[in-house]
């Protein structure tokens, strides 16, 4: 068996032995909804006569049409439900597979193709059950932060922020793939390591941006300008950009919604290189906090909002820890 297919059935845990027809009958779906099932776990379409599923696929279906008959997900939550956990499971595959290609490259004598079977059965076990841990501790910080209390429409108090590293496309120019691969990797670690300090959780990172929030507003401005420093303090990355804004957001499958998900984009895209920009709802908010410095200034004419009025966020005289 070639060295490519013997290492996705190791990967897959089982042989390919089905079609997507196959599967789908097994499964008691109809075509369509296995196909629309298919496009949102974000696999390229095949054709009905390739051979390409295994046992495990028959199951994982069938547990998806089950959870619909028995309502606990309707046809379209399930979709939405499958493209959010694939988008995150994509990313994550690329980083395994990053590692592992990293790992096999950085071995002086090389590795034969024997030994890269015996080295993905090896650690597939052991990142399968580190993933599962981490999938449960989340799950049980997120029970306890959102589902006690949580409204029925999925809305909540947050303040949204943007970080944006300035310039990023005209750095790519000037860097390798190595120093960009790296500049990216700092990126992710300081930004991660801060706001996990400062009670914020990380949405999503796209690049040059990270999209954050916090329950509290003053965490979330003590975060913006923890970041600041941070980058400051590591020479291989640029400047950041931060937009703050504060209200109502829609909460849905781990993405943030809505006008003040709108408004820290914008302020971000407005902010001067190493600034903080926040709206009028952060601003008020810390009006009389001392470990902040808030200053008005001009009105934004932005895509959306002819009058934005932004407000320069600043450590304050005496900026003391957030309690």
């Amino acid at each position: 068996m070639p060295l490519a297919a013997a290492l996705e059935e190791i990967v897959l845990g089982a042989p390919r032995r089905y079609t997507r027809p196959e599967v789908i009958e097994r499964a008691s779906l109809d075509l369509e909804e296995g196909r629309r099932l298919w496009r949102s776990l974000g696999f390229p379409e095949v054709g009905d006569s390739d051979v390409l599923f295994t046992e495990r696929d028959i199951e994982a279906a069938r547990l998806m049409s089950q959870l619909t008959e028995v309502g606990i997900l309707a046809p379209d939550v399930r979709e939405a439900v499958a493209r959010a956990v694939a988008q995150a499971m994509s990313r994550l595959a690329e980083w395994q597979v990053g590692m592992l290609t990293q790992l096999v490259a950085d071995q002086a004598d090389g590795v034969s193709p024997q030994q890269s079977l015996e080295l993905a059965s090896a650690i597939l076990p052991t990142l399968e059950t580190l993933q599962t841990y981490i999938w449960r501790r989340h799950l049980a910080a997120t029970v306890s932060r959102v589902v006690v209390g949580r409204d029925a429409d999925d809305t909540w108090p947050l303040t949204v922020g943007f970080a944006d590293m300035v310039g990023f496309t005209r750095t790519t120019r000037r860097r390798s793939t190595t120093e960009l691969s790296e500049m990216i990797e700092r990126f992710g670690s300081s930004t991660t390591d801060v706001i996990a300090e400062g009670r914020g959780r990380i949405i999503k990172t796209v690049g040059d941006e990270v999209l954050f929030v916090a329950d509290d507003i003053a965490d979330a401005a003590a975060i913006a300008l923890a970041l600041q420093d941070r980058v400051r303090a590591e020479p291989s990355l640029p400047a950041l950009r931060i937009g703050l804004a504060a209200g109502d957001v829609l909460v849905r499958f781990g993405d943030v919604y809505g006008e003040v998900v709108n408004i820290a984009a914008r302020l971000t895209t407005h902010a001067r290189p190493d600034s903080v920009l926040v709206d009028r709802a952060v601003a008020t908010a810390l009006a009389d906090d001392p470990r902040f410095q808030i200053r008005q200034l001009r009105p934004l004419n932005v895509r959306g909002y002819r009058h934005l009025q932004p407000f320069l966020l600043r450590r304050g005289e005496h900026p003391g820890s957030p309690t």
